[in-house]
């Protein structure tokens, strides 16, 4: 489990961005998001932890909640 904060949110297209402690920025969907997590509510700042994934596109964050 890696640890981050939420960069940016694009609420009307349902991603966002979180910043891993390495530095590097993770796309995930709100469709990555644990359960207990509510999209709606989400701004940027807010500690995360999630599990880092690669894809074609670059780093991704799977099962995200908050930390």
């Amino acid at each position: 489990m890696a640890a981050g904060t939420i960069k940016k949110i694009v609420a009307d297209r349902g991603f966002g961005f979180i910043t891993g402690e390495d530095g590097k920025d993770h796309f995930f969907h709100r469709d990555a998001l644990d359960p207990s997590v509510d999209f709606e509510r989400l701004v940027g700042g807010e500690k995360v932890e999630f599990e880092p994934q690669s894809s074609p596109r670059g780093p991704r964050a799977v099962n995200v909640r908050l930390a």
